[in-house]
């Protein structure tokens, strides 16, 4: 696994370090069924129906899921680390507290996911679309949303680092409490803050965004604009 360097932009901001992740000769996932704590090395999980699976604190190492449901499966406290997730769909997994280090979520289609108190290092987000994505009093380290969807998302109580928002939309974000470092918001497409504008300190933002944004910033200090 290689990742890719860090460059500073005009304004100072750390970019984020990308995962590069190489699978090696993968085995097909044999269907017996995911175990709690179970152990999945090098295993390539194709079109896996994993709803209800029970996985809890599983471990998921050189692996690659394609086109699995994971609709309310049972993931917490599990480790997803040099993996690939294509196409990926469900409603209400549960992944709070799991670690994801290096890591590419590509066109996943979920809702409801909860990943509060986890742990997301060098972690790629690309396309699809997330629904009510829980990451309250999760840390984000190098992690990159990258044109897709994330609708109603909660950061609330996170801690980003080196964290940016690319070509992408955020609907109804909440960041009540949240705490961040070099996080970049200039090349979001949609920027709609719902909770958490008094958060952005340590965020950068476009001019643009500044207008945008002026009316909550305004509310927040308690200042009135009338014509």
């Amino acid at each position: 696994m290689a990742v890719s360097g860090r460059k500073k932009s005009g304004t100072g901001v750390t970019a984020a370090r990308r995962p590069e992740v190489r699978l090696p000769p993968l085995v097909p996932y044999d269907g017996g069924g995911l175990e709690p704590d179970g152990d999945y090395d090098g295993v390539r999980f194709d079109g896996v129906d994993l709803t209800d699976a029970s996985g809890r604190g599983a471990r998921f190492l050189d692996c690659a899921l394609d086109g699995c449901a994971l609709d309310r499966a049972a993931l917490a406290r599990a480790r997803f680390v040099d993996a690939v997730l294509t196409g990926v769909r469900g409603v209400g997994t549960d992944l709070a507290e799991a670690s994801l280090r290096d890591v590419e979520v590509v066109d996943a289609r979920l809702g409801g996911v909860q990943l509060h108190g986890a742990v997301l290092e060098r972690v790629v987000v690309r396309g699809g679309k997330i629904d009510y994505l829980n990451l309250r009093e999760a840390r984000l380290k190098d992690v990159v949303f990258e044109g897709c969807v994330l609708a109603e998302p909660d950061f609330g109580g996170a801690h980003l680092v080196r964290v940016e928002f690319r070509d992408c939309v955020l609907k109804r974000a909440d960041f009540s409490g949240a705490r961040m470092e070099s996080v970049d918001l200039r090349a979001v497409a949609e920027l709609d803050i719902a909770r958490g504008v008094d958060r952005l300190a340590g965020a950068v933002i476009s001019p643009v965004q500044l207008m945008e944004l002026a009316p909550a910033f305004a509310a927040q200090i308690g200042v009135r604009v009338e014509v």
